[in-house]
């Protein structure tokens, strides 16, 4: 069981983050890919991110991914530095950002009952080829298990919004904390939840911050480190057939007109990335990405501008509309 105890001033300071986090839902939805949890829930998803992450040939590496981030008791904390930061470029840098002494620690914690992979090793040693590595194989498996999933996650965050802000508008902090049940009960001026294990998170002082997950299931989750700031990861509910629910949207449909590869380009450019970005990010040739990238520009789906000796493209806001089945 988790603990937190809150004073007046603590709920004063809570923090309700309005987004899911970039490396957060990595994680989590890595760990998902490694457990049964909410199968009814789950297992649709799980069996397509299979599919999908076998088909661009990235399994390997996703199993890789996977050692760092193993269903059980222990995370490294680096790998979720952030509080509900949806940018994929400040999640990863922020988690290559890790000092080299904390990397070290962290990672003999997590492999202090097994051998330590030499790939693990060279990234304890905070090796810049090692840690390049990283933040490009998480953003390679982010666009293909996370950002296909980009409509049905905004939903939920948004009707998560939504009952969070209603609440608290109506019956001030205390309403707030009671709609988090069941996931979240409020006693007497504490938060308890089911956790692995027994833990009291001490805030002495510090402003919690509410993230909530798409990928978190069962119970919240929190750092492991007592002395980093308190964040707490919360699941959203979720319904069986969302999966289903969302291809009828548009993610489907969109493979069938555009056809998958295009509609991976045109998923991956919700923030600017240039030619040599795209075909990094979805194992692409150079040719190839330029040749997608050309024809979603050519259909209003994408704009191209240049930023010092690049160019860079991003999704219209008709490819937004489109890719959210407006």
């Amino acid at each position: 069981m988790l603990h937190i105890d809150f004073s007046t001033d603590d709920l004063n300071r809570l923090r309700v983050a309005g987004n899911s986090d970039f490396m957060w839902d990595v994680v989590l939805s890595l760990q998902l890919l490694q457990n049964r949890h909410s199968a009814l829930v789950y297992d649709p998803w799980r069996k397509q991110v299979r599919e999908r992450l076998a088909q661009a040939g990235l399994t390997r590496m996703t199993r890789a991914l996977m050692e760092l981030s193993p269903h059980g008791p222990y995370i490294p904390d680096f790998l979720t530095p952030g509080h509900g930061t949806s940018d994929p470029d400040t999640g990863v840098d922020a988690v290559l950002s890790t000092p080299k002494r904390r990397l070290g620690q962290e990672l003999i914690r997590l492999y202090e009952n097994r051998p330590m992979p030499e790939g693990a090793r060279r990234l304890a040693q905070g090796g810049s080829e090692a840690l390049r590595r990283l933040g490009t194989a998480v953003r390679r498996y982010h666009a293909v298990a996370v950002a296909p999933y980009k409509t049905a996650i905004d939903h939920a965050i948004g009707s998560n919004r939504s009952v969070r802000a209603d609440s608290a508008l109506a019956t001030g902090a205390e309403g707030l904390m009671t709609s988090y049940q069941p996931e979240l009960i409020w006693r007497d001026g504490r938060i308890e939840a089911g956790y692995p294990f027994d833990r009291n998170l001490e805030l002495n002082g510090r402003p919690l911050t509410l993230v909530p997950s798409f990928f978190c299931t069962r119970w919240p989750i929190t750092l492991a480190a007592p002395e980093l700031p308190p964040v707490l990861v919360h699941p959203l509910p979720l319904a069986p057939g969302w999966l289903a629910e969302a291809g009828r949207g548009s993610g489907e449909r969109l493979h069938r007109l555009l056809g998958r590869t295009r509609t991976l380009v045109l998923e991956s450019l919700g923030r600017p990335m240039s030619t040599s970005g795209i075909a990094a990010t979805l194992l692409l040739s150079p040719a190839s990405a330029s040749r997608h990238a050309s024809v979603l520009r050519e259909a209003g789906l994408v704009s191209s501008f240049r930023h010092g000796h690049s160019v860079l493209h991003r999704r219209t806001a008709l490819g937004e509309a489109l890719l959210n089945g407006g």
